[in-house]
């Protein structure tokens, strides 16, 4: 694993991509910090990672979408593939090689507090956690990306791919708002994430028994909970997606300014998914 994070980590430095996804983020980073911090005096960093969301679900795309998807199209998925190490390695060498890349510029972001409490009151404890989730969003942001161009042999499809998901995650709230909350519209819901779910499961593992029990069984525990009592799907499908709005977690932490372990739980749960999802796409083009 660490020779695949030092190959990674050093083609992202030969190509220009993490010099320029740095510096990218660096720039925009500096610039709130600027707008917020310095010229409209408020206290809290956070306010300034607040407005660079936006910024990074533009630049992790450009990072991710090379990571398997240039291997493919160029055929040197194979080299590693048949090399001496397991394809779990092969996807963390990878993740963490980009992990490192963003991480600089967080680093970087550290230094923001330390100037604000040079030059009046600063709120250091609140100013770190949200950096510290800003960073566990990143990665999750990461991982979703690295997983969608383990499916594809097109960078461009890898990236834009991405956009739309971490766009959509951004809207996530906005777009809850616009469905409809009766039991009805909810078990409709389930049943379409449902059958959504057996889809990726029988792209990513190619095996149509394991998706269909899934959604045999599936579909037998919706139908059994709405006739045995309708009324538990009440706005039920809302309150659920409402438990995965990444951004509103953030926003806990830099607006409220409150220390959530259970969103940094959900954070690294995600990763490990996405991570998951990743090594099994990449085990079923190994046997293909």
């Amino acid at each position: 694993m660490r020779a695949i994070f030092k190959r990674e980590l050093k083609s992202y430095f030969t190509s220009m991509t993490g010099y320029v996804f740095i510096a990218f983020l660096t720039m925009f980073i500096g610039i709130y910090f600027l707008a917020y911090n310095l010229m409209n005096g408020y206290a809290y960093f956070s306010y300034s990672l607040s407005g660079v969301l936006l910024i990074m679900s533009i630049g992790i795309p450009v990072l991710t979408m090379r990571s398997f998807a240039d291997e493919k199209k160029t055929r040197t998925d194979q080299l590693l593939l048949t090399a001496p190490v397991s394809v779990t390695e092969i996807v963390l060498g990878k993740y963490l090689a980009m992990t490192a890349v963003f991480a600089v510029p967080v680093l970087i972001s550290c230094l923001c507090p330390l100037i604000i409490k040079a030059n009046g009151t600063a709120y250091l404890l609140a100013d770190y956690s949200t950096i510290l989730a800003f960073f566990l969003m990143g990665s999750l942001f990461i991982a979703i990306g690295m997983f969608l161009s383990s499916l594809t042999e097109s960078q461009i499809i890898a990236a834009v791919g991405t956009f739309i998901i971490l766009l959509c995650l951004m809207l996530w709230s906005g777009i809850l708002s616009f469905l409809p909350t009766s039991a009805k519209s909810s078990v409709i819901g389930f049943f379409v994430i449902l059958f959504f779910v057996c889809f990726v499961l029988y792209e990513v593992m190619e095996d149509w028994r394991v998706a269909a029990a899934v959604a045999v069984a599936g579909s037998a525990v919706l139908a059994g909970l709405y006739l045995w009592k309708e009324e538990l799907f009440d706005r039920a499908l809302v309150n659920l997606l409402e438990k995965f709005d990444v951004v509103s977690l953030f926003d806990g932490f830099a607006q409220s300014h409150m220390f959530d372990i259970c969103a940094l739980i959900l954070y690294l749960s995600a990763i490990f998914l996405f991570l998951f999802l990743t090594v099994q796409s990449i085990e079923k083009r190994r046997w293909s």
